[in-house]
């Protein structure tokens, strides 16, 4: 018998390999081999392909089946390669179409049923799967309208083996039409059309934002996810406002510059004094997500399982996990496949880890990296899986177990030893990639009062002043690779096009002779400087900018 072939995608991080799946049949006892690396819930795919393929009209032959996942060096993982599996096998006993079967990239696990469930990282293995070279990708109807996200290949979403089969020309019947198949179908889209338009609503017809690859879409018709509305707000509208915060006129002024800038932010202070609720109202003072950071976030959520049915997310992603958090759920990894953690969740948006102190500082220190790089890379036995690791990171804390360390008004009941044991649980090495840090005291019955009787702060005044920011930076740096503040190299902000004088720079360059600064320190500050005089309208930054950012780096010493 002659071997049947097809292809599917193997995942590493959000990057993807093909992989191609052979299957050969011989004489003996009845059995399905798989090899070449293959992972546990890959090695039980046996199970799963023979009983889908006898529920669904298509019983694989007697013999033994033998399956090769190529290259053999390659670690795979996970249910996707199912569909592949149980397609080659068919193609190998001549109940398909061998050509057809082997142009196709399959992606898909199988229920017993024959059902194809839903798969995660169907974005990036479809994006995958385009990038090498090939033109159809056949995938689970209810990932169908993520996979149409991807231009330039054809998306062809599936219900069942059978259906699958049926495609590539097998003499089987079809199965009878259900009520939930109907549904599936009118939010999918005909497999012919390969593009899934009717669930793409969100998606289709966009011309002005580039999707993945290349092409463009519309800003203003790319619709919120359900994830992105959980962890963003979604719609402006229902965002925090700071419109609702009272006072806190230093804090609020640090959260700003954070925000136009894409600055880190460290917040300490006593319980109640309104640290967590200034964090939250962070991502609803950032712009929408420009079009390749949104297909980015698209990609990890997708890996991560979340639902792309309504297209890709706009608003910037907000991830706030428990202090109880493990290195693993923080940063990502797992023993087969690396999953990404809070961190890569957050990229492109805000980290909020509320109660830093209150982690573990190994877990702390495992930031440091991608704060530096803007890169999460995990290495295992398997290989190295890269995810995006550009996020802003807020952190809130007490200045001691019991609260209230150098308060004027409450008194702290905590020994100096505890006091400097608690503090020390934030690293030197973290807080110096920390470019803005503010201590948040509590709210007085006068500062009450006298809010009571002022106007609120206009947070759509202040979004447009931010926007403004962030206009001025990208036009500044619009010849290089950066279009924040944040992102731009100390080397460049130092001796570069528009170098800050040396004058300027007399209480920086004083800062830095004390030991009060690092070298790292003293870049950051200049980038905070360039922020604050983007928010002032300035077109360098005079003595004036340079000293408020040095004030934002030193608002709490540690």
């Amino acid at each position: 018998m002659s071997v049947g072939r097809t292809w599917a995608v193997s995942l590493l991080g959000i990057h993807g390999a093909m992989v191609e799946v052979e299957a050969d049949i011989s004489q003996s006892l009845p059995r399905l081999v798989i090899i070449g690396l293959a992972d546990r819930s890959l090695g039980e795919a046996e199970g799963r392909v023979r009983q889908a393929a006898f529920n669904s009209g298509c019983k694989l032959p007697t013999g033994r089946i033998t399956v090769n996942l190529s290259p053999a060096g390659l670690p795979k993982a996970g249910a996707g390669f199912d569909l592949a599996i149980a397609l080659a096998c068919l193609a190998a006993d001549a109940r398909l179409s061998r050509d057809s079967v082997a142009e196709v990239v399959h992606l898909g696990e199988l229920g017993l049923d024959g059902r194809l469930r839903a798969t995660r990282g169907i974005l990036p293995a479809v994006l995958a799967a385009r990038d090498a070279g090939f033109m159809r990708v056949m995938v689970p109807a209810a990932n169908g309208p993520e996979a149409g996200l991807v231009p330039d290949i054809e998306t062809i979403p599936i219900e069942s083996l059978r259906a699958a089969a049926i495609w590539h020309g097998a003499d089987v019947e079809p199965a009878p039409e259900t009520a939930s198949s109907r549904g599936a179908r009118a939010g999918v889209g005909s497999p012919s059309t390969g593009s899934a338009p009717n669930s793409l609503t969100a998606v289709s017809g966009m011309s002005g934002v580039p999707r993945l690859g290349g092409e463009s879409v519309e800003q203003a018709d790319l619709e919120f996810t359900g994830a992105s509305s959980r962890r963003a707000g979604a719609y402006l509208g229902s965002e925090p406002s700071l419109a609702e915060v009272i006072g806190q006129d230093v804090a609020v002024d640090a959260l700003i510059t954070a925000a136009a800038g894409g600055h880190h932010l460290g917040m300490m202070g006593p319980p109640g004094s309104g640290k967590s609720m200034l964090a939250a109202r962070l991502p609803a003072l950032l712009p929408e997500l420009s079009p390749e950071a949104a297909l980015e976030v698209a990609a990890v959520r997708s890996l991560n399982g979340d639902s792309l049915d309504a297209g890709i997310p706009t608003r910037p992603p907000w991830e706030a996990p428990h202090h109880s958090a493990s290195v693993i759920s923080l940063i990502g990894g797992g023993s087969g496949l690396i999953r990404p953690g809070a961190a890569a969740r957050a990229a492109h948006g805000v980290l909020f880890l509320d109660e830093a102190a209150e982690f573990p500082s190994h877990v702390l220190d495992a930031l440091r990296q991608p704060l530096e790089t803007g890169e999460i890379i995990i290495h295992r036995a398997i290989g190295a899986a890269s995810f995006p690791g550009r996020f802003q990171l807020v952190l809130a804390a007490n200045p001691c177990p019991c609260g209230y360390y150098d308060e004027k008004e409450m008194r702290c009941r905590c020994p100096a030893q505890n006091v400097r044991r608690y503090q020390a649980r934030l690293s030197g090495p973290l807080l110096d990639r920390i470019d803005i840090k503010v201590r948040v005291h509590p709210l007085t019955l006068a500062q009450l009062r006298f809010a009571r009787d002022s106007p609120h702060r206009d947070h759509e005044a202040i979004r447009l002043r931010i926007q403004q920011a962030r206009d001025r930076a990208r036009h500044r740096l619009r010849d290089t690779p950066w279009g924040r503040a944040a992102e731009v190299p100390g080397s460049w902000l130092r001796e570069g096009p528009i170098a800050i004088p040396t004058a300027t720079l007399s209480a920086l360059d004083d800062s830095l002779a004390r030991g009060r600064l690092s070298m790292r320190g003293y870049d950051r500050v200049l980038r905070v400087a360039w922020t604050v005089a983007d928010l002032a309208g300035h077109a360098l930054p005079t003595a004036e900018d340079v000293s408020h950012a040095l004030d934002l780096r030193e608002g709490f010493p540690m």
